[in-house]
């Protein structure tokens, strides 16, 4: 009778380890399962951590390109208002007759002093001049064409006469150059 007390100790401390091991895989279960959410969770926070890096450079970047073009074309609606005081003194110098010249040396040195210094001005800031010649090609990313005149002797989208200069700030236009151009058919 001795024999099956020590098996029926024997089976119940295998019982225990049964248990135990159970109990230990459930644990180790519940720390898997509480392990898999919590890297879940951080590769969820570093995605919104990635995606908030990136807006904020982005939102740099835009910063950083509206400083530039402020910078650059703050002063458009300036030059662009400078622009018939361009008109009126080149206009002035153009009239003036070899008669005049002679009288009024002094003043007229002065006018065209002035027209220098203001073409100075817009060359320091970025503002360039569009001449267009009679004879070049009409394009109407810095020309407009004022009017189509049939003319013998031009091809189909010459210039055949500049009514005003344009002008460029930087790399944008700021007064498209203002031309007559020829409708002669080729």
């Amino acid at each position: 009778m001795a024999e099956p007390k020590e098996n029926e100790f024997l089976d119940d401390i295998s019982e225990a380890e049964a248990e135990e091991f159970a109990q230990t895989l459930d644990e180790l279960e519940d720390e898997a399962v509480e392990l898999d959410s919590l890297r879940a969770e951080r590769d969820d926070y570093k995605d919104k951590f990635m995606r908030a890096l990136a807006d904020a450079e982005n939102s740099r970047k835009r910063g950083e390109k509206a400083r530039r073009d402020a910078e650059q074309y703050g002063g458009s609606k300036l030059a662009r208002d400078m622009l018939p005081v361009y008109d009126n003194m080149k206009r002035a110098v153009e009239s003036i007759t070899e008669d005049q010249k002679e009288a009024a040396a002094a003043l007229i040195e002065g006018i065209e002093l002035t027209m220098r210094q203001l073409l100075n001005t817009f060359g320091k800031h970025g503002i360039e001049v569009i001449a267009p010649e009679v004879g070049d090609k009409f394009d109407p990313q810095i020309h407009e064409a004022m009017f189509e005149a049939p003319v013998p002797g031009t091809k189909s989208g010459e210039i055949i006469q500049v009514s005003a200069e344009g002008f460029m700030l930087h790399d944008r236009l700021l007064r498209p150059a203002q031309v007559g151009v020829s409708s002669t058919p080729g």
